[in-house]
Order: structure tokens, then C-alpha cells, then sequence
């Protein structure tokens, strides 16, 4: 378990720091050669993020080195095919016979000139060409898409995709992005999403689970509700007000916000999970399920289309929690 749900501070904080000392972390912190060495995997950058607050500042430079070396990897990783998919879903609605070169639409250029194919040069010319319009949105017009995610210790890894993620589509003009991380308080990282780097080294894994004041948190935050989507990652272990939680999900699924749950974004098996409070937010009309990271851009071109997401799950094999009624209810 987490020692952070069961003592005080002070006591986390001298335990992880004699964690810290035997382990053998500080010196090889410390050791010029580690940095290029160590293979930055998802697992070391949780336990550096977790061990943050009793660091000396020496090594937490280092520290955010390798944080970084992950961040530069899962970037190369997911960037590229998020920007992408984000900007297929929310461009390329309107059709346009005048496209600039970078909107052509090549298959249905393709077919609609296929007359004009001259065999003796085996080329096509293409007299008609059909693309995409390009629309000049303002940012008061975009979709908004808020991350709210667990920092539970056994959330790590989905933390650490959460906010690769964030950064990438608070990088993109077709969007309007925030992330929020919460345990027994939220913390709004929508201002770092610049820097991934950052937003890492700024969240404290750990502690226990308020999942309704995060709902409360977000859900003010939300200006129009039928351009809204609201991705809520957690294993729904409540630590705060479970009705309280359903109640609010609810009112802002009847408003027309987008509501999703993610019980994990990792690339690990099935996550564990509060099976009954799972099954009554799916009762709500939320989908909830697991996602993995080359899963997640995909979900969210879906997602900003308005597409059926339990048919999308179940389309690529992906378990969606089945809806149960909460105690007292036929």
C-alpha cells in the first residue's frame, strides 16, 4: 500500500528519505555517468517524482534530466500522431474544390479525375481538385478538453501519459486543453502544459483520493457544456463523497458535457479498480474502460466528433465496464 494514505507528512517524508539514502538513489543521482547511462523508463521517473519533495537541490536537477529524457522519448513516441488525429477531427469537416496544396484530399481527388488519366505519360491529371477548408477558428470556438487525473501512487503511470498528452494538445490550435491532477487536493497544472518537464516534477504521487472535489473543481470550470469533454482518469478508489462524485458526473453528463472515464492510460495489463463505483458511473452513460497510450489520440479524435465511444471500444477489442444501479435501486 501507500504509506501516504495511512501516516502523517512528516513521517512520509522521513521514511522516503531513509528509502531515499538506502536505495543508493542519491549517489547515483550524483554520478555524472548515471544521466547517460540510465534508461529513462516509466517506472524510475515515478519513483523520482514521488521522492520530489525531500531531494536536495543538487540532485534534483539531475533528477529533472531524466525526467526529460522520458518526456523527449514518449514525445517522439505520441506527438506526432495525436497533432494528427486532433487536427482530422476537428478540421477536416468542410470540404473545399480550392484547397491549398497541404489540405488536398488525395483518394477523393484521385477518383473524381480518373477520366483524365493519360495512359502513354502513365500519368493523371487533375483537373478537379477537392481538399479540406480550412477554418479560422476562434478561441472562444474551440472544443475544450480538461484531463482530470488521479495522483494516486498506483496512478503513476497514467500521471506520467496524462500530462505527455496535455502538453501535446496545449500545443495545438484546434483545442482548448487543461490538466488537473488531484489526490485529497486538486492541483491545476494548465499553466505549465509549455513545459511537460515541469508539470512532472510538479506533481506529488501519493496520498489519498478526493475524486468528487475534483469533479467540483472542473465542472465550474466549464463555460459551454455542449463544446466541452470532461476525461476522467482514475481507478475510482473514493476517498471523498461517492454519491456525492455520481451526483456531479451526472448533472454534467445531463448538460451535454462529453464525459469519459479512464480507469488507466498505461501500457500495463488490466488495471485494478472499484468494480461497483465503475459500474455505476457507466450507469450515468459514461464510458468507462482502460486506454492504452497508442489508443488514447484515437479515442480523442473520437471523442471531439461525438462518435459513440462504447462502439468505438468495442471495435478495437477494449473492455468497456458494464452498468450496474447503485444499492437500493430496481
Amino acid at each position: 500500500g501507500d504509506i501516504r494514505e495511512h501516516f502523517p507528512s512528516p513521517v512520509v517524508q522521513i521514511v522516503q528519505k531513509d528509502a531515499f539514502e538506502r536505495l543508493g538513489l542519491k549517489q547515483m543521482l550524483l554520478e555524472p555517468e548515471f544521466l547517460g547511462a540510465v534508461e529513462a523508463d516509466i517506472d524510475l521517473v515515478a519513483s523520482l517524482m514521488s521522492l520530489r519533495q525531500i531531494m536536495p537541490e543538487k540532485i534534483k536537477t539531475t533528477a529533472r534530466q531524466v525526467i526529460g529524457k522520458l518526456v523527449a522519448q514518449l514525445m517522439d513516441r505520441l506527438a506526432r500522431k495525436t497533432a494528427e488525429a486532433m487536427r482530422g477531427a476537428v478540421d477536416r469537416r468542410r470540404r473545399t474544390r480550392r484547397p491549398r496544396f497541404a489540405d488536398i484530399d488525395w483518394p477523393r481527388t484521385i477518383r473524381a479525375n480518373l477520366q483524365h488519366y493519360q495512359a502513354e505519360h502513365r500519368s493523371l491529371v487533375p483537373e478537379r481538385l477537392i481538399g479540406f477548408m480550412r477554418q479560422q477558428r476562434r478561441i472562444v470556438d474551440l472544443d475544450e478538453v480538461i484531463l482530470c487525473v488521479d495522483q494516486s501512487g498506483s496512478m503513476a503511470s497514467s500521471v506520467i501519459y496524462a500530462s505527455i498528452f496535455a502538453a501535446v494538445m496545449a500545443s495545438l490550435p484546434v483545442v482548448r486543453t487543461k490538466l488537473v491532477c488531484f489526490d485529497t487536493v486538486v492541483l491545476d497544472l494548465t499553466d505549465n502544459l509549455a513545459d511537460p518537464v515541469d508539470v512532472l516534477f510538479g506533481v506529488q504521487l501519493g496520498g489519498g483520493t478526493d475524486i468528487n472535489q475534483a469533479v467540483a473543481y472542473c465542472g465550474e470550470r466549464i463555460e459551454r457544456p455542449a463544446k466541452a469533454h470532461f476525461v476522467l482518469i482514475t481507478d475510482l478508489y473514493e476517498g471523498g463523497k461517492a454519491e456525492e462524485m455520481l451526483a456531479r458526473l451526472g448533472k454534467l453528463i445531463a448538460s451535454g458535457v462529453n464525459v469519459i472515464v479512464l480507469l488507466a492510460l498505461s501500457d500495463v495489463g488490466r488495471p485494478a479498480f472499484n468494480a461497483d463505483l465503475a459500474g455505476q458511473v457507466a450507469a450515468l452513460g459514461a464510458p468507462v474502460f482502460a486506454c492504452t497510450p497508442d489508443q488514447f489520440p484515437d479515442l480523442m479524435a473520437a471523442a471531439l466528433r461525438r462518435q459513440d465511444l462504447a462502439a468505438w471500444a468495442a471495435a478495437r477489442d477494449i473492455k468497456l465496464v458494464r452498468a450496474q444501479a447503485r444499492e437500493g435501486e430496481g
